[in-house]
Order: structure tokens, then sequence, then C-alpha cells
């Protein structure tokens, strides 16, 4: 018999899609795939090269269960330069991946009777990694007329003597939307008057479009980066997804707390990624700024395609590679005899009918919505979008 906590939380909703396209395609299906978060460029070759080096000088071995020296002191060098913080290496630990750092910062902060406020939509993993902590989600809606801007004034109603910590995320997913400096600095307040906890998923920050400038909420001052963890990583930015590498800023009581857990669970990161990760953060970062503007090009061409599906409509994305796609008004249509009840319906005839995979809402606590990730070629896009206004017009 398992676990009773197993009960308590879900199969990550967006894998169980890859998870489905994966089979497809193994049975000879051509899917374009717009449902996954991951940059479809190569790592850059500076960064594969850092990675030769270290094996081929033997650096295989163990590593600090934080991470390397080297490695924390690039971080701790990013994140004054480019976030205006200031962490000292001790206050930093490494992980494999960004989910791991989230899931490490949650597991050292949240026990049972935990609150724990997430703004939604928000990342499939959030709460079901609150709930695996035994602690309690409290989701609140962001501000869809503001682009889906934080609504602060839903936040401190939400607040209780229970509230451990909040968790978001700028630029966000599934939204694509950039958090304004001054919600971030509401929110701060809030958290400093009743003492709770922001876990704060930066993953996305270099991908932000049309003037939109990010913010850390960490620097705000002394206060607030006592409460802050800072969570990052490299699979974004340096379309390194694959290699897994994140990592928290924090206190560095709760840094001791997140290494003691990790000391338990993987021991230390894989050592050669890490020697990747400094060259990633210390070498040129013209494939970088390429990749955004790329990214940049691609979302104007599905903004303007969706924007021309009659009846559905979509917030402009300012961040990430995400369009969040309002589907409502064509539910309860059918599709060749079978009725669209909700988003996961849409997703699963568009992906059999016309090859064409994406991410319901529900999965985001945006039900009626869908999930298009432009984190794919012009030319998918194109084709998926051609898919889908064909898709559109068959429907009953």
């Amino acid at each position: 018999m398992l676990a009773e906590r197993m009960k308590s939380f879900s199969e990550s909703a967006t894998s169980v899609v890859s998870n489905k396209v994966a089979e497809l395609r193994a049975a000879g299906k051509e899917i374009i795939s717009l449902n996954v978060g991951e940059p479809d460029f190569n790592t850059p070759a500076y960064i594969n090269a850092a990675a030769v080096a270290a094996m081929e000088q033997g650096f295989t071995k163990y590593t600090p269960t934080a991470g390397i020296l080297e490695l924390r002191k690039a971080i701790a060098k990013k994140l004054q330069q480019d976030n205006n913080v200031s962490y000292d290496v001790a206050e930093i630990s490494v992980a494999a991946g960004a989910k791991q750092s989230i899931f490490n910062a949650v597991m050292a902060l949240v026990g049972p009777g935990d609150e724990v406020i997430v703004p939604v939509p928000c990342w499939v993993s959030y709460t079901e990694i609150v709930k695996l902590a035994c602690g309690t989600p409290v989701l609140v809606e962001t501000d869809v007329n503001q682009g889906y801007d934080l609504d602060v004034a839903a936040i401190e109603r939400a607040i209780t003597p229970r509230t451990k910590a909040l968790i978001l995320c700028t630029p966000n997913n599934p939204t694509g939307a950039v958090y304004k400096e001054a919600s971030l600095r509401a929110l701060a307040a809030l958290a400093v008057k009743h003492g709770f906890y922001i876990i704060a998923d930066e993953i996305y920050e270099k991908l932000i479009y049309d003037g939109e400038e990010h913010f850390s909420i960490a620097s705000i001052s002394p206060e607030v980066k006592a409460l802050a963890v800072t969570i990052n990583g490299f699979s974004k930015a340096y379309a390194m997804t694959g290699w897994r590498l994140g990592y928290a800023a924090a206190s560095k009581e709760v840094i001791d707390a997140i290494n003691k857990l990790q000391s338990q669970s993987v021991t230390s990161v894989n050592s050669i990624t890490q020697k990747a990760a400094v060259a990633a953060l210390e070498g040129p970062q013209e494939a970088l700024a390429a990749m955004v503007e790329e990214f940049a090009q691609r979302r104007l061409y599905l903004v303007e395609r969706l924007q021309r599906l009659q009846g559905l409509s979509c917030v402009v994305p300012k961040g990430a590679f995400y369009a969040l796609l309002d589907i409502s008004s064509v539910l309860g249509k059918s599709y060749q005899g079978e009725e669209l009840k909700n988003d996961i319906d849409f997703c699963r005839l568009l992906l059999e009918a016309k090859l064409i995979a994406l991410v319901p809402g529900s999965a985001f606590y945006a039900p009626g919505k869908v999930r298009i990730a432009y984190a794919n070629s012009l030319e998918n896009i194109k084709r998926a979008m051609d898919g889908m206004e064909a898709f559109l017009r068959e429907l009953e």
C-alpha cells in the first residue's frame, strides 16, 4: 500500500501531455509541440565546451552539497549585477533544476497547518509541492484586466495567522505577465507586516519584451530580503533544460535548512553541469540575446494570429514564452459529434485531430483557457495556427 501522502497531490499535468506527445511520436505521428516550456535552441557551444573540458580534466566526482564555490561566486556576482541584491556564497544553494530549488525551499519552510498563498494562474507544481509538504495552498486570482498582474488587495484579504509563505513567478508561467514593481513593493510590505516568506521564481527573468523590466523583490530592503527566497536557474535563458541546474538564494538559516534536505536526497548536483553553468554566467551572452530576439518575433506572430480567431481572446504576454488563450466561447460546441465540455476536451481533440499539442488551462487553475508555448520554430507555430484555425472552423 502506498504512503498516505500520495493521495494528496497530483502528477504534473504538463508532464502528462509531454508523455502523450512522446507516445504519439513513437507511433509515427508528427506532432507540433506547443505544450512544453523548453527552448528549441541548442545549448551554446561555449557552455558545451566547458562541460567537455570538465570531463577531460577528471572533474567527475562528488561536489559540496551547496554547489562548488566557483559557481556560487558566479551566481552571487550575477545576482548583484543583474538583480541589485547582495548574497554571500553561504546564502546560495545549487540544486538539480529550479524545480528542486522550489521543492527544497517549500519543504524547509512549510509544515502541517501552514498556508501558502499562490497567485493564479500558476505553474502546475507550486500547489502540489505545498501539498506534499503538508501545507495548504491558498489560491488568489491575479488581475486579468491589468495583464494578470498581482491583485495585492486580494492577497491581503487571503492572509491569515497561518500564512507562512507566498509563491510568485515573474515573468509568469503560464500567462507571460511581468509583475509591476509597484505591485511587488506592495506585496513586500505585506510580507514584512505579517511575517511571511516570499518564494520568488525568477527563471524567466531574461525573457522580457516591449520594454518591460524584471524587478527582484529581494532587492527592496534588508527586511524584505530576509523573507525572500530567490529562485533561478539555467534552463530557459541558456537552453539548458536537460542539464538540470537551478539555485536558491536566501538567508543563511533558510539555506542551511535547504542544504540539510539536499544532503539527504541528491547529496550534490552533477559536477559537470556546474562547470557548464559557470561558463554560462561568465561567458559571452550573444546567444542569449539572439534567442530572446527570436522569441520576440515568434510572440508577435502568434499574438497576431490568435487575435484573428473569432470569439477567442488573449492577453498579450510581456515575458517568458507562453500565451494563455481564452477558449471559453467555443466550449459546448462539438467536433465530429463529440462535445467540448472543457479545456481538457479541447486540447485532447485538437491533438487527436490536428496533431497539435497544447496544455489545458485547468492545469494552471485557469479553466476555459489553454496555454500555448512559442518555444518552437516560427514555421511550426505557423503550421499549428493553420491547424487550429481549421479545427475551429470544423466545430459544430
